[in-house]
């Protein structure tokens, strides 16, 4: 298998600020002895082709260059065939085969924001995380991941930060389709509309051991396999990358004054403490959707009628 690093480079990431930057970043990589390779995405979509073909090729390493988009396209360009291939040769009883068909995955966060890195930088700042992501290029340091898949009506996706719906998927749908340009200020801006409208509504869903599902109104659902969205937001303080299990958070129909008076613990994870919060963990969920509805799924925003989200236990090196 090629030991060299794929890195797959989205210039347009962070307004561009991404093509200007990568340059040094990788001069850096190079002189600590990583091997590298480079290659530029043109389009939308056109990360996930690069990874599924250098997968093909024998890359095992891939470096996404960019923000949350850059990174989510690259998961999805390397499954579901690395795991095909996983599972074939444990199947097959190869001793440390299966290792070799496992993916690797580094980040140089040079786009909007990585807060699959926030778990692990010290500091939260897109600063921290950059500089967090290369010492631990530097120091060949990586771990195990899971990887969440969701299957819908049409597919299947794949993902390694959390999937919402509700109030934080109305805001990021929101933000993208009305107020993309504005930066920080367009994120502020999708929040107070969508407080001004608040709209707390079911989503069924049923738990891994349960025997009905759960159909009570809420403000928000969230399927994590790490704690941050959002750049800052700690939204599920227990997940937890490698325990083969997807971290659910629900917040239940708080009022509007409610939520005002709370939103700042959504920042640092109290807000599961909440009277109307409530978390649990299980390794497979199923929903009972009328239909399609807009989900944020790291840091992408996308309209699909939800049917199971599963665990696949450690089938990803990240490199923290």
């Amino acid at each position: 298998m090629n030991e060299t690093f794929l890195a797959i480079i989205n210039p347009a990431a962070g307004g561009g600020r991404c093509g200007r930057r990568v340059g040094a970043a990788l001069d850096r990589l190079r002189r600590a002895g990583i091997a590298l390779e480079t290659a530029e995405t043109r389009a939308v979509g056109h990360a996930t082709q690069i990874a599924r073909e250098a997968y093909a090729r024998g890359y095992r390493k891939f470096l996404a260059v960019g923000g949350d988009g850059t990174t989510y396209e690259i998961v999805n360009g390397l499954f579901p065939e690395s795991w095909s291939q996983v599972l074939g040769v444990r199947s097959q009883g190869v001793s440390g085969g299966a290792e070799d068909q496992i993916p690797t995955l580094g980040f140089l966060p040079l786009g909007t924001g990585n807060s699959f890195l926030r778990d692990f930088a010290d500091g939260t700042s897109s600063k921290g995380s950059l500089e967090h992501a290369m010492r631990a290029l530097e120091a060949r340091r990586s771990r195990a991941c899971d990887v969440l898949r969701l299957t819908h009506k049409d597919g299947a996706i794949y993902y390694t930060n959390l999937l919402s719906l509700g109030f934080t998927a109305d805001v990021a749908a929101l933000r993208h389709r009305r107020f993309l340009g504005l930066g920080r200020f367009g994120y502020l801006l999708s929040i107070f509309l969508c407080l001004a409208r608040l709209d707390r509504r079911p989503f069924p869903v049923r738990m891994e051991g349960q025997e009905e599902f759960d159909a009570r109104r809420c403000l928000f659902l969230t399927f994590n396999n790490s704690k941050f969205t959002g750049g800052t937001m700690m939204i599920a303080p227990d997940a937890v990358i490698d325990d083969g299990l997807i971290e659910f958070v629900r917040w239940g129909p708080i009022g509007r004054l409610g939520l005002i008076r709370n939103l700042a613990t959504l920042y640092d994870g109290t807000h599961t403490r909440h009277p109307l919060a409530e978390r649990q963990a299980a390794s497979r969920v199923e929903f009972q959707l009328d239909g399609p509805v807009d989900v944020m799924v790291d840091g992408e925003v996308l309209t699909l009628e939800c049917r199971t989200i599963e665990v696949l236990p450690s089938a990803l090196r990240v490199v923290v």
